[in-house]
C-alpha cells in the first residue's frame, strides 16, 4: 500500500475507532440488550452498525454543502469541533460515558446514534475528510465498522476479558487521546486562521 495513502488512513481509523469508543462503551451495549437471545441481539448492534455507517458515510459526502450553505470554513469547524470534542472528553472523564437520554428503537437509538456515532464522531469524519479526502475517510471508515464489528460480534467474549475494571480503564484512556484529538483540532484551525489573517 502507498505510503501517502496508508498513513492518512491509519491515523483516519485510528481516531475514528476512538471516537466510537466501541470497547469502552460494549457494557452499555450489553446492558440494554440484556435478556434479548444471542440472534436478536446480534440484530440490534447490525442495525446499530448500519446507522452509524450511513450517518458517517453521508455526513463526509453532504458536509461540505452543509458548510457552504452556512458560510462556515473549515477552520472555524476545526475550532467548533475541537471545542466539542473536548467537551465530551470531559464528560466522559467525569461520568464515564456521553449522557444517553432517548430509549426508541435501540439499535438505532440510542446504540447507532448517538452512542456510536454521536457529534464527536461526525465531526472528527469532517475534518479528517477535508484533510485526507474522500476516499482515504470512506475507507477508514469502512475499516473503522468492521472493527467495530468484530468487537460487536465477540462481545460477551471481550466484556468477560475486560472486566468492570478493563472497560473502564479503557473508558478513560480514550477521554486522554479524544482531548488530545480535540486539541489538535483547535490549534490546527486557530493557527490557519492566523496564518490567513
Amino acid at each position: 500500500m502507498d505510503a501517502a495513502f496508508f498513513w492518512p488512513f491509519f491515523k483516519s481509523f485510528v481516531a475514528l475507532f476512538i471516537i466510537t469508543d466501541s470497547l469502552g462503551n460494549l457494557p452499555f451495549f450489553l446492558g440494554l440488550t440484556e435478556g434479548e437471545s444471542r440472534a436478536e441481539q446480534r440484530k440490534v448492534f447490525a442495525t446499530a452498525l448500519l446507522t452509524g455507517f450511513v450517518i458517517l458515510v453521508g455526513f463526509i459526502f453532504l458536509g461540505n454543502a452543509l458548510l457552504e450553505l452556512f458560510s462556515v470554513t473549515l477552520e472555524d469547524f476545526r475550532i467548533a469541533g475541537g471545542i466539542l470534542l473536548f467537551w465530551i472528553a470531559v464528560e466522559i472523564m467525569l461520568r464515564g460515558r456521553v449522557t444517553i437520554e432517548h430509549k426508541e428503537d435501540m439499535g438505532v437509538v440510542p446504540l447507532g446514534s448517538p452512542l456510536l456515532v454521536g457529534p464527536g464522531a461526525i465531526t472528527t469524519a469532517l475534518v479528517l475528510q477535508q484533510s485526507y479526502g474522500y476516499w482515504v475517510v470512506l475507507a477508514a471508515i469502512v475499516a473503522c465498522f468492521a472493527a467495530i464489528w468484530l468487537v460487536l460480534y465477540f462481545a460477551d467474549a471481550i466484556n468477560a476479558i475486560l472486566g468492570k475494571n478493563g472497560s473502564l480503564v479503557l473508558t478513560k484512556i480514550a477521554a486522554i487521546l479524544i482531548a488530545a484529538i480535540a486539541v489538535q483540532f483547535v490549534r490546527q484551525g486557530v493557527c490557519a486562521i492566523f496564518r490567513l489573517g
